[in-house]
């Protein structure tokens, strides 16, 4: 057995995305104990930095030590009892599996379907919660990495909450890419990733808790099913303060990379970080439309940061991914469900946002086509 040496890719899929060299190198740095004094001073730097990334003051803001899907986790686990019911908006892949969760934990699922690359309807949201005036919890997913469709965060919420629903938001691909307003928009529990637009990597997941989701977790008639994701526990760890309560080891060198990656957004500035994910999807947009490259998705409702676009006619999907990777070191996404093989997702997420990788990206797609 031998050390690993990973070949050098350009990341263009729906994620992981580039993780900068000054995260790799701030992960490099030597591993202190996780209730070490200036450990827990570089939490509180990363609960405050994270406020600013999601836009907002909730002081239950923090990174679950997990993967995104923790982080959706989290969310379901703590705020879904048995017998409650939860309206799913499904316009992709991961409306799925909020679906999944909330049958998991013993609610009731009421579903809203939307075509794939489509927006969540707003109007069929507000029908479903008129015809349930029973549910507790509107859940749907802001920017849905299966189809780079993005919906109406503002818009839901607000019809969730005039039918008396908290709402928990999927905000994986979004967060730093596009713009995501927590307190302005009240949303009430929100998770992300750290591996899309904050070109950080893999394995933490940030959240947000406001008062009002609080106050449904903290009248539980059950306790939360997971010990790991049980807010009342971890906030013991994560909490204000010096003196913290031993939860779990935190994966320390993996939050050094989070807190770079939260010191770049800041020196950035997060409206920046959107202007540069939007003027680098012109750029690209521009480029495989002119190869007569076709998008998925309507122009009111796409992304910037992962544009999902159709396999033109008659050309081997695997082939050409594999001919990307092979020849250029280059990586895009596959479709997914009803849209495997017949369109590609390429991602423009953080240090992936970048002019070089998108003129590399169309050269190699153009030569590749031509072959």
């Amino acid at each position: 057995m031998k050390s690993f040496n990973p070949p050098v890719r350009t990341l263009m899929g729906p994620g992981p995305s580039d993780v900068h060299p000054r995260i790799l190198s701030a992960m490099a740095r030597p591993t202190i104990g996780h209730l070490d004094p200036a450990f827990v001073g570089m939490m509180d730097e990363t609960k405050e930095a994270l406020k600013y990334a999601f836009q907002t003051e909730n002081e239950l803001t923090m990174p679950v030590s997990a993967p995104g899907s923790a982080g959706m986790e989290t969310c379901f686990a703590n705020l879904v009892e048995p017998g409650d019911k939860v309206v799913i908006c499904i316009n992709g892949v991961f409306g799925m599996r909020m679906q999944e969760n909330v049958t998991r934990f013993g609610g009731e699922a009421i579903i809203v379907n939307d075509d794939w690359g489509t927006a969540v309807s707003v109007d069929k949201v507000e029908q479903a919660l008129k015809d349930n005036a029973d549910a507790k919890i509107l859940a749907f997913v802001h920017a849905e990495t299966s189809t780079g469709a993005s919906s109406d965060a503002q818009a839901l919420c607000k019809i969730a909450h005039e039918n008396d629903c908290i709402t928990i938001v999927d905000a994986v691909t979004s967060l730093g890419g596009s713009e995501l307003r927590v307190d302005e928009w009240e949303i009430d529990a929100i998770y992300s990733g750290t591996q899309k637009c904050l070109s950080a990597m893999p394995g933490i997941s940030p959240v947000s808790f406001n008062e009002r989701a609080l106050t449904k977790v903290r009248n539980r008639k059950t306790p939360v099913t997971s010990w790991f994701l049980d807010l009342n526990l971890v906030m013991g760890y994560w909490g204000e303060g010096a003196k913290r309560t031993y939860h779990h080891t935190a994966p320390v060198n993996t939050l050094y990379g989070l807190h770079e990656s939260l010191v770049m957004l800041t020196d950035e500035g997060l409206e920046n970080a959107w202007a540069r994910h939007q003027s680098n999807h012109e750029i690209l947009r521009d480029g495989l439309e002119a190869m007569g490259i076709n998008f998925l998705v309507d122009k009111a409702d796409r992304l910037p940061q992962l544009n999902a676009v159709f396999i033109p006619e008659g050309v081997d999907d695997a082939q050409v991914r594999a001919t990307l990777l092979n020849d250029y070191n280059l990586e895009i996404g596959a479709g997914l469900g009803a849209y495997a093989g017949k369109v590609w997702r390429i991602g423009l997420m953080g240090h992936s946002s970048r002019k070089e990788n998108i003129t590399l990206c169309l050269a190699a797609l153009k030569e590749t086509l031509g072959k």
